[in-house]
This record gives structure tokens, sequence and C-alpha cells, in this order.
């Protein structure tokens, strides 16, 4: 049987997995080569977890474990292969892996933060930094619109997770559930935000030549 600690760290990896198919998919889109598919796939993975780490002055994570490197590596490396066989990869079930995704790697920069003392608004802002940042860097790299600022909400869910994981602390509740309310209120909101077109609007809609 597995630990806690091993749990987390498998779901983790499954989480680097997941970003990494999806820097690798975008890095299909921009016509990469083999070392832009990999550069790309681990800034998408790992780039989140690895900024909040020196935020926080701690060892980054994966300096002393290859192990995440192995696990981009062969995301990256079975994504080429599908894509050699079939023009498409499966987008709305990779969407739904990425909320897992998003979900877990927010609870952990959480807690990480709020161990190494982070007040709650600090640690809410890491927590959804170690989701998203890996991705908007992706996109920053490839000359796009960062996913985290418009469609479905994204960083949003991160920040209404985060809130619910101060309260229910706040509540004294017991670590275990705590965490779970945390996850699966990041996860349902993101889910229902991809089901139902949630976005926080602000501007009104308006055509590229008005001036």
């Amino acid at each position: 049987m597995f630990s806690v600690s091993e749990w987390f760290h498998w779901i983790d990896l499954a989480g680097v997995a997941v970003f990494a198919i999806s820097g690798t998919l975008m890095a299909y889109r921009k016509y990469m080569d083999g070392f832009g598919v990999i550069v790309l796939a681990a800034v998408t993975a790992i780039g989140g977890g690895t900024l909040r780490d020196m935020i926080l002055d701690s060892p980054v994570f994966w300096v002393h474990d290859p192990s995440f490197f192995y696990v981009i590596l062969i995301a990256a490396i079975g994504t080429i292969v599908w894509l050699r066989y079939y023009s498409s990869f499966p987008l709305r079930y990779l969407l739904i892996a990425d909320a897992f995704g998003l979900a877990f790697f927010n609870v952990m920069g959480l807690q990480k933060a709020l161990a190494f003392g982070a007040t709650p608004f600090v640690a809410i802002a890491l927590g959804t930094m170690t989701g998203v940042f890996g991705g908007l860097l992706r996109d920053v790299i490839c000359r796009e619109i960062p996913l985290v600022l418009k469609g479905e909400l994204y960083a949003t869910t991160c920040i209404f997770g985060g809130a619910v994981y101060v309260a229910a602390s706040w509540l004294n509740l017991h670590a275990d559930i705590v965490m779970l309310a945390a996850l699966l209120s990041t996860l349902l909101s993101r889910l229902a935000s991809m089901r139902w077109n949630w976005h926080l609007p602000v501007f009104p809609v308006h055509g590229e030549n008005e001036q």
C-alpha cells in the first residue's frame, strides 16, 4: 500500500504529465522541432511550481527528483507518437484531465505556501500561480493570448478553491476535509465553467474596426 505522501507524489506526476501533453500539443500547432517540444512541455508542466518555490526561497521541487523529467519526456514522446498516426488529439478529455491537474496543483501550492508561513492571501496567490503560470509561459512563448486571460473561468477557479481552503481551515475542520473541499471546489467550478461557458465579462462586445 502507498502512503499518503506517495499518493500525492503519483498524483503530482499525473498532473505534470497532463500539462506536458498540453505543451506538446501547442508545440505541434506551432511546428516546433524536437527540442522546442521538450522545452515547451517542461515549461508548461513545471513552470508554476518552479516560480512558487523560488518566491518561497525553497529548494525547487524537481532539482533532486528526476522523475518529473522522466514523466515530461514520456508524455511528450507519447503525444508525438499519437500525432504521427492521428491528426488530432481528444481535446475534450485533455481539458477534463487539465481541470484535475489544475485543482491538485492549486491545493499543493496553497499547502506549501502556508507551510512556509505565507499569509492566507499570499498562499491563495501562490496556489493560483502554481496552477496557471506554466500555461501562461507556454502561451507567451508561442505568442498567443494566454488561456488564463481569456475563455472560460480558469485562474478564478483557483482563487475560489483557495478561498474555500482558507475558510475551511478557519473552521478548524480536519486537514483531509479542508484539502478535499478545496480540490472539489476548484475542480467543479472549472468543469462547470467549461460546461456552461462561464466568463467574467468586463468590456462590452465590440468590433475590431470600431474607433
